[in-house]
C-alpha cells in the first residue's frame, strides 16, 4: 500500500471518560453507490456535541481498522468549496475505509473549531491576503482549537484501541496517542490541490507540518 509511514507510540495520558453507544443505524450512501454505512451516535461525550462514527466495510471484523478523523466542513463537504480539500478528502475516506474496513469519525469542529460564521469571516480575511492561520489569529482565535479527546473517547467506546489513521496531520496522531489510542500506522490522504486551495494547503504544510506535497506553484 502506498504512502504509509510507521509511527512509534508516544507517551500516553489519562484514559478519556467513558461514553456509550446511544444508537446505530444502517444508512445507504449516495457518495459511493452501493455503500451501506452504519452510523453510531453516543451518550456521554466529553464536549457534549453530536459527533458521529460511521462504520464502513468490515469495520466490526478487521483487526486494526482504518480510521479517518474528519472535522465537519459544511462549505467543502456539502457545497464543494474550492477554498479547501475537505470534500475530496471525505470522499476518498469513504472509499478507502470501505475497502479496508474501519470508521470515519465525523466531528463537529467546523473551521478547526471556530465555528461556521467565524470560518466565513476568516474566508473574507483570506481574500485580503491573510493565510488560513493568520485569519484565525486576526479574529482572536488560536491556529487550531480542536481537541481530539472526544475522538479517542469514541474509539475506546467502539473497542477500536488500535488503529491505522488516515491523515496528513501529525497533531491528530499525537493527540490520539496521548489519549491511549495506539496508532500503528498513518496512511496519507491524496493531495487534492487546485488553484483555489493551493495557498491554503501550502500554509498547512509550512505552519502545521501537514504531510502534503505542494511544491508546484502552478496548481490548476
Amino acid at each position: 500500500m502506498a504512502n504509509i509511514t510507521h509511527i512509534e507510540p508516544l507517551q500516553t495520558a489519562a484514559m478519556p471518560s467513558a461514553a456509550r453507544v446511544r444508537n446505530n443505524v444502517v444508512i445507504p450512501l449516495h457518495k459511493l453507490e452501493g455503500t451501506d454505512a452504519t452510523f453510531f451516535t453516543f451518550d456521554g461525550l466529553v464536549d457534549g456535541k453530536e459527533h458521529i462514527a460511521i462504520g464502513l466495510g468490515d469495520f466490526d471484523k478487521v483487526e486494526v481498522p482504518l480510521v479517518r478523523l474528519h472535522s465537519e466542513c459544511l462549505t467543502g463537504d456539502v457545497f464543494e468549496s474550492q477554498r479547501c480539500d475537505c470534500g475530496a478528502q471525505l470522499e476518498e475516506a469513504i472509499k478507502k475505509v470501505k475497502e479496508q474496513g474501519g470508521y470515519i469519525l465525523y466531528l463537529r469542529q467546523e473551521g478547526r473549531g471556530i465555528g461556521l460564521y467565524n470560518k466565513i469571516d476568516a474566508y473574507a480575511l483570506q481574500l485580503e491576503g491573510y493565510d488560513t492561520f493568520e485569519a484565525n489569529q486576526k479574529l482572536g482565535f488560536a491556529d487550531d482549537l480542536r481537541d481530539f479527546e472526544v475522538a479517542a473517547q469514541m474509539l475506546h467506546t467502539l473497542k477500536a484501541d488500535r488503529i491505522r489513521l488516515l491523515t496528513n496531520n501529525p497533531n491528530k496522531v499525537q493527540q490520539l496517542e496521548q489519549y491511549k489510542i495506539d496508532v500503528t500506522e498513518t496512511v496519507t490522504t491524496g493531495a487534492f490541490i487546485s488553484a483555489g486551495n493551493h495557498s491554503y494547503l501550502k500554509a498547512k504544510v509550512l505552519k502545521a507540518n501537514h504531510q502534503i506535497d505542494v511544491t508546484s506553484d502552478d496548481a490548476s
